[in-house]
């Protein structure tokens, strides 16, 4: 991340954003059960909302700098592990949830994000949750990211991207700038069922437009 892009990502306004508002918009209704996984958490704003949760938080971050940070400011109450999300050093059927939240970007195209969506599916148990946030691109997105690795999530293929790695969606939403969306594996192996298309939610671009984020 370009020196702007990581003095927002670590910024009180960020943290307050995250915790206060697109946590609560994205897991509303959501059990992620007992033991949760979340993917490139950078600085760690939204492990912090997580943490008062989750019986159990494990964090997979690529970044040594990261993962020391992480492990620094949040001591024993998390598990930082690291390691890459496309290749998630992890058993099979290891998690009841995973999440993941304004990360996918950063990854350097569209199939190393499908190959990322295979690892989740892989390391889901039977019937656990997928649960994301990320940005579908912008010209204020573009600006923070110059100089960035920059891959803004399509909503239009989401849907048969999740089904191509294992991953039943059950809802996918796009606002502007943003798609959230929630996608489950399968009970029984083979039974990925997509019918699901986006949905555009309007009415919430207005608390979107409000913060400059890191998505």
């Amino acid at each position: 991340m370009n020196l702007y892009h990581r003095r927002l990502c670590r910024s009180p306004r960020w943290a307050g954003y995250v915790a206060g508002e697109m946590l609560p918009a994205v897991l509303d209704g959501v059990s992620l059960g007992r033991r949760v996984l979340e993917l490139g958490p950078g600085y760690g704003a939204s492990t912090r909302a997580l943490l008062d949760h989750v019986p159990e938080l494990v964090a997979l971050e690529n970044d040594p700098a990261l993962a020391e940070y992480l492990r620094r400011e949040l001591g024993p109450s998390l598990k930082v592990v690291m390691g890459d999300a496309t290749a998630a050093p992890f058993k099979d059927a290891s998690f009841s949830a995973v999440v993941c939240f304004t990360m996918l970007h950063h990854l350097s195209d569209s199939a190393s994000q499908e190959r990322l969506f295979a690892e989740v599916a892989r390391v889901l148990e039977p019937g656990g949750i997928f649960v994301a946030r990320d940005s579908s691109g912008g010209w204020r997105f573009r600006l923070i990211h110059l100089g960035d690795v920059c891959t803004p999530i399509d909503p239009r293929r989401l849907r048969d991207q999740l089904g191509r790695a294992g991953l039943n969606a059950v809802e996918i939403i796009a606002v502007p700038g943003s798609v959230q969306f929630k996608a489950h594996r399968p009970l029984l192996a083979g039974m990925v069922n997509n019918p699901v298309e986006p949905v555009s939610r309007m009415e919430a671009a207005t608390s979107l437009a409000r913060v400059v984020s890191c998505e």
